[in-house]
């Protein structure tokens, strides 16, 4: 309340907030993805039955995703899915997620960066169950052309369609069955990574800014114009 505009990541924020300050003051402006970075690259080859997670692994909520999908969902997956396995990209795991590692589970440790794994990947998951904020691991995936799984939590406060932008499950048995949906009919999975790779576009830090500016600028009590020569988000997606 001390401040003349609050900014939220998400409408979700958004809500939340307005039960606090008055909701006229929050106004929304999304985090973004670096599209520069994170991109589709053809020239790398997808691994096949590759499932991949990515996040820091020594934040509580990551352990609890990647054990509960090692533990509940990649055994339903294996036994549909002839060579299926789940590769965990993170820095500084523990004990609890170096004991997941195995012949079909892999463990990495800090990588230089987590683009090549992203495009290596055939299905990347987000199984968190707990945990706040905006996954912009998903964000990350979806720019880089990648099919995803995750839970409601885990894509909570993104603006994302389920069935259409990627697919959300909360029960371990309907989240193996769509990664395993992903896995055996490439033709499905091609159609998520598009879409994926479409939502992503509309998240670049230069559509962010566009967000952005004008709520600077009606704060410094200056027109709500953009910068002469600011590149539009519509120029990037031509790329």
């Amino acid at each position: 309340s001390k401040f003349a505009r609050v900014l939220a990541v998400s409408e979700h924020d958004r809500k939340l907030m307005s039960d606090w300050v008055d909701a006229s003051s929050i106004v929304v402006v999304p985090t973004g993805v670096d599209l520069e970075k994170f991109y589709p690259d053809p020239s790398v080859a997808t691994a096949e039955g590759l499932i991949t997670f990515v996040g820091a692994m020594d934040w509580e909520p990551n352990v609890d995703a990647v054990e509960y999908f090692c533990r509940q969902i990649l055994p339903r997956i294996q036994a549909c899915v002839s060579g299926a396995r789940f590769r965990i990209v993170g820095r500084q795991p523990g004990p609890r997620v170096n004991t997941l590692q195995g012949s079909d589970v892999e463990v990495t440790g800090s990588v230089p960066s987590i683009v090549e794994h992203l495009r290596a990947s055939a299905v990347v998951v987000v199984p968190l169950r707990v945990g706040g904020g905006t996954r912009l691991k998903i964000y990350e995936a979806m720019a880089t052309g990648k099919a995803v799984v995750s839970t409601s939590v885990g894509a909570e406060g993104l603006d994302v369609e389920n069935g259409v932008d990627l697919i959300l499950a909360d029960q371990p048995e309907a989240f193996a069955a769509a990664v395993q949906s992903l896995l055996q009919d490439r033709e499905l999975r091609r159609r998520y990574e598009v879409a994926a790779r479409a939502c992503a576009n509309r998240y670049s830090w230069q559509a962010v800014s566009e967000k952005f500016d004008p709520v600077l600028r009606s704060v410094a009590g200056e027109p709500l114009t953009l910068d002469v020569g600011y590149v539009p988000a519509q120029k990037l997606e031509a790329r």
